[in-house]
């Protein structure tokens, strides 16, 4: 590990190189411009980190394109006054069909992290997730009022596992999800590239990165000790002794999780429940048969299996098996507003995303975040009127209209 003195003059050395060609928050129109934004503020193994996916980056690519392969097939005339975008999923009700996935570690792309994302869920009435490996405690982001929800990681410590589930009882948490497609971790070849590991490890390749990226890294220096306190006080990988993600998934997470294991937890937690990670439809319906209340459609933003279909091509082959037994959620691949009006006209009940929402944490705290749901959030009222579609729940299959057969 360097000094922070030596943090500190690289800082100062490199100051004047970051001020060049300065992109603002208010050039920011869509998640392009925040990923550009988050690129430029960003030390290269954190952006690559958000940005990246597994092997040849196939299913991350996927997960985006899939909803280039349907149009949009809008009614005119319709008299449309109010838009009503309100859904009702995992027991809650949102003020969007749209919510923040849960992301891990997010105190290192902007230090504001989870609590920018709990703060701007509250203002737009819509749900937030904590990740088993975020950078703040379950007993911390209870205190919001927004609808929250968990991801649980089965550990292959099972009382780790079981604390984690009554932690998140006793904050009030609203919902719980159990990830079930992380049981070894994907390969994250730009995460080998650049050795990003948590806490940072400093070498002289990745050190240049740091020090001209001064905002950033004076942020991380002064403010408080990056630790994982959902986990951290059985593990100490990831927050007092340096390790990759992969090699923390590898090294901690159960290997052979089953349905067993699911409805075990499904019984202990007593509420909401979502299994995220599944993109079979025969998965689907064993998720209902063991008393899942929704299912994420996931594939883990293409950071596992490369090559996995994208869970916006799951969604009616996932509704025609379930019907309307189980909530269904798509995860991965939205950044616009007519993805989420897509998901739901072909079956989805409410949709969730990760980078739309990390580009603009990293690109400016919760400034950056409540930009970008805005922005989405008027996309979405707009897009209505041009479909001609007052309520969301009025969208179904012939609003669509598939470019390729669709079995």
């Amino acid at each position: 590990m360097y000094p922070v003195c030596h943090w500190i003059m690289l800082v100062s050395i490199t100051d004047g190189q970051a001020g060049q060609a300065r992109v603002r928050l208010s050039d920011c129109h869509n998640t392009a411009d925040f990923r550009e934004l988050a690129r430029r503020r960003l030390p290269a193994p954190l952006f690559h980190y958000i940005d990246g996916g597994a092997d040849d980056e196939l299913s991350l690519a996927r997960n985006v394109a899939a909803f280039d392969a349907v149009d949009l097939v809008p009614r005119v005339l319709a008299g449309i006054d109010e838009i009503n975008l309100t859904t009702t999923v995992l027991g809650q009700k949102l003020g969007l069909p749209l919510f923040y996935s849960p992301t891990a570690m997010q105190r290192l792309f902007h230090h504001e992290g989870e609590r920018a994302i709990a703060s701007v869920a509250s203002e737009f009435d819509t749900l937030f997730g904590l990740s088993t490996i975020g950078t703040r405690s379950i007993e911390e982001m209870g205190n919001y009022d927004a609808p929250k929800l968990f991801q649980l990681y089965v550990h292959e410590d099972p009382a780790l596992t079981r604390d984690l589930v009554s932690r998140c009882r006793d904050a009030g948490f609203d919902a719980l999800a159990l990830t079930v497609d992380t049981v070894v971790a994907g390969n994250r070849e730009r995460d080998y590239r650049t050795g990003f590991t948590t806490p940072l490890r400093l070498t002289p390749r990745s050190l240049l990165s740091f020090a001209s990226h001064p905002r950033w890294s004076l942020n991380y220096l002064l403010r408080e000790r990056f630790d994982l306190p959902n986990v951290s006080r059985y593990i100490s990988a990831g927050s007092s002794v340096a390790a990759s993600v992969m090699e923390y998934i590898d090294s901690q997470m159960k290997t052979a999780i089953d349905w067993d294991d699911a409805a075990a937890i499904i019984e202990q937690w007593g509420g909401p429940f979502a299994i995220k990670g599944l993109v079979s439809p025969d998965d689907a319906r064993r998720a209902v048969d063991v008393g899942a209340t929704a299912i994420m459609i996931s594939n883990h933003g293409g950071r596992q299996l490369d090559g996995t279909v994208a869970p916006f091509d799951q969604v009616k082959a996932i509704r025609d098996e379930v019907g309307k037994d189980i909530e269904i959620i798509v995860d991965g691949g939205v950044r616009r507003g007519t993805d989420v009006i897509k998901a739901l006209a072909a079956g989805a009940d409410c949709c969730a995303g990760g980078r739309f929402y990390l580009y603009a944490l990293a690109a400016a705290g919760a400034h950056g975040v409540r930009r970008a749901t805005q922005l989405l959030r008027d996309e979405l009222v707009r897009d209505m009127r041009l479909m001609g579609v007052g309520h969301i729940s009025d969208l179904d299959a012939s609003h669509l209209r598939w470019r390729h057969t669709h079995d």
